[in-house]
């Protein structure tokens, strides 16, 4: 049995390293006939990063890597200088320590293809590096940029940072547009797109392929996928837990899968199911592994009724209008991975979107959380509570499930 990923985004590791790789690259292939100018958002652990490691290899012209693998003999194999903007790497603070990592990373680019940059800002020497990499190689730049919204999503908190770094970003990728005479391919993820990042408004050209119906399933698992690749895993945990594969497919399913981008195709958290499998246990892995404070907070501070977020209809609007000055909680809350799409409903202008929680593991934990920032309860026990008022309820035990109640609405500021 291959080893299991867990953390690891780098595609050459994973092969070389005989780790279990889930053959994406028909989607791939796909993908790279697509446009030329393409954008994907995902939430956090979903796969973003090793998509951007994947198509780099692909890039690269390393063919070796993908014997196996559905691409190897579908694509014309070249090799390309690609560039890879990682803002996992980088740091952003503050908007001058931003500015000076980026000069710095760009210097090391230069480095690599062994040129020099005279220009000294962000935008001129961008553009000076993709200019002269590709006389240099004679060949037109790859660029692939791995969560371009870092910078601004983890100051989401702190409009004056994020606005300025949202500035810091549109000189760099305003770069994306005058170059293109240099560009081959370009390729960004990240979790959300907001609308008054002039990436966007500059890029008019790219294409936001988040919602396109061929690549739904580009990143996730589906049931298939699951069950064809991780049969030993299944196997495994069956004998751990004493159960029969048919009920153990039910509860994963019940407990990680349900996230879609169009009401049809349901796909399960990577880091949800690898991590199950390691661990031979169910437990809030995708949620525990970025508690959302700053979502509490907002939720909290809002006039929104914090036990109504199932079944909410939204328009497309909402999702394309995203910005940090006036955040939309559903908007967020979606492109988070906190509530995705169950439904889509065809209006005479537009398509309306119905959201929920994905699956039990997020509406647990969210619910958990929420109910503790609501209240001066400790987190540790708000679960076995929730526990206790379930059986109360099965057993009809009124008394035991009002006292439950009081005790923990007595807490509530």
């Amino acid at each position: 049995m291959k080893k299991l990923p867990i953390g690891i985004q780098t595609f050459s590791e994973i092969i070389t390293e005989e780790y279990l790789y889930i053959d994406k690259t028909q989607k791939i292939a796909e993908l790279l006939e697509a446009g030329k100018y393409l954008f994907l958002s995902r939430p956090r652990r979903f796969g973003k990063s090793l998509l951007v490691s994947t198509l780099s290899e692909i890039f690269s012209g390393n063919q070796a890597l993908f014997q196996g693998l559905y691409i190897y003999d579908k694509i014309e194999w070249q090799s390309y200088p690609v560039i890879v903007i990682d803002f996992n790497r980088i740091s952003y603070s503050n908007d001058k320590e931003f500015k000076n990592s980026l000069l710095s990373f760009l210097d090391k680019v230069a480095d690599k293809y062994e040129i020099s940059l005279s220009s000294q800002f962000v935008r001129d020497k961008f553009f000076e590096l993709i200019e002269k990499i590709a006389e240099k190689t004679q060949q037109k730049v790859v660029v692939l940029v791995d969560e371009y919204d870092k910078p601004i999503v983890d100051h989401i908190d702190d409009i004056e940072k994020a606005t300025k770094n949202r500035e810091v970003l549109r000189e760099l990728f305003a770069v994306l547009k005058s170059g293109d005479a240099f560009l081959r391919f370009v390729f960004l993820t990240g979790v959300s797109k907001f609308s008054r990042v002039s990436i966007f408004s500059e890029l008019n050209n790219i294409r936001d392929i988040t919602f396109s119906k061929p690549f739904a399933t580009l990143l996730g698992y589906t049931q298939t996928e699951l069950e064809s690749y991780f049969d030993q895993p299944i196997q495994n945990l069956c004998f751990e837990l004493g159960i029969k594969k048919a009920d153990l497919l039910t509860k994963i399913k019940t407990w990680y899968d349900g996230y879609s981008w169009n009401a049809k195709d349901k796909l399960y958290n990577p880091f949800s199911i690898l991590n199950l499998f390691a661990e031979q246990q169910f437990d809030n892995y995708w949620f525990a592994s970025g508690t959302p404070t700053f979502l509490m907070k907002l939720i909290k501070n809002s006039a929104l009724d914090a036990t109504q977020f199932e079944n909410q209809t939204v328009s497309k609007i909402l999702f394309d209008s995203y910005n940090i000055e006036n955040l939309n909680i559903f908007a967020l809350l979606f492109q988070t991975g906190y509530l995705t799409i169950t439904e889509i409903v065809q209006k005479a202008r537009t398509l309306q979107y119905v959201l929920n929680y994905p699956n039990f593991e997020v509406k647990q934990a969210f619910v958990t959380y929420l109910f503790d920032s609501f209240t001066q309860n400790e987190l540790g026990k708000i679960q076995p509570a929730a526990e206790n008022l379930r059986e109360y309820l099965e057993t009809e035990n009124l008394e035991g499930f009002m006292n439950i109640i009081r005790a923990l609405f007595a807490k509530i500021p």
